[in-house]
């Protein structure tokens, strides 16, 4: 199984780059590939906020009409969607929330703040023929601002510290960045040292995936003018392994 992220579309900013976010969706049609969204996926660029309201292609509201017809035909592959800052601009103001609106038409599950998902799939799990795979993902927009790659890369990293999972993804700084992060799990089982009669027991090295996702955005407006590198326009691929070693992937 392959989950890809989906998130910092930014649909409305004149910098929004369609074809590389059509070229993402066409992944899902192949059977092993799912997807999270992870907010963000419209620009809603108001008057008091960052962003070109002029120049900004269609109302918020025609923005998330736009997301809706083109994730309908994957909304079977979605596993759940959060919602990012730039939908927030509109429930700040109004109470209204876009990604909710977007999840409800879509049929799929929604939390704001960030999703806590166990994907279980397969089977042959520890020679056990009727027991699945189980993976654990924490996924969230994210959050504040930074500018260095590490800077970014800490955020993931910090929520690792608090919330077990295999692998966590995060968006908002439109750089990719993915990082290890191993601790040791205790094994309730032990045994009698022969030689000390100790009751002794052992350790199990975890590890666990930080990735930070992609953006759609092409380079320019508020970002080029804020001092912000161009960012990567492809997807990140979190591979789950179901069997062997490593048990989770990412490639590009």
């Amino acid at each position: 199984m392959i989950v890809i992220p989906t998130g910092d579309l930014h649909k409305g900013s004149p910098n929004c780059s369609v074809k590389h976010f059509d070229r993402h969706l066409k992944l899902l049609e192949q059977p092993e590939y799912y997807t999270v969204c992870m907010g963000d996926l419209i620009e809603s660029a108001l008057k008091t906020s960052k962003g070109d309201v002029y120049r900004q292609v269609g109302t918020p509201q025609q923005q998330r009409d736009w997301v809706i017809k083109r994730l309908k035909p994957y909304k079977h592959k979605i596993l759940a969607m959060c919602t990012g800052n730039h939908e927030d601009r509109i429930y700040d103001r109004t109470g209204v929330d876009m990604t909710s609106d977007m999840a409800k038409e879509l049929g799929v599950y929604y939390r704001s703040e960030g999703v806590w998902l166990k994907i279980s799939f397969g089977s042959g799990n520890s020679r056990h023929e009727d027991r699945p795979y189980v993976y654990w993902c924490y996924a969230t927009h994210g959050y504040g601002g930074a500018r260095t790659s590490g800077a970014k890369a800490v955020k993931v990293e910090r929520t690792a510290t608090f919330i077990h999972a295999d692998f966590y993804m995060m968006a908002h700084d439109h750089v990719v960045n993915v990082g290890n992060s191993v601790y040791l799990m205790p094994d309730n089982r032990t045994s009698i040292d022969k030689e000390t009669g100790w009751e002794t027991g052992k350790g199990k090295a975890w590890e666990k995936k930080l990735v930070k996702t992609n953006s759609f955005l092409k380079w320019g407006n508020y970002g080029e003018v804020g001092g912000f590198p161009p960012s990567s326009l492809e997807t990140p691929l979190v591979k789950l392994a179901g069997t062997g070693a490593p048990r989770v992937r990412v490639e590009s």
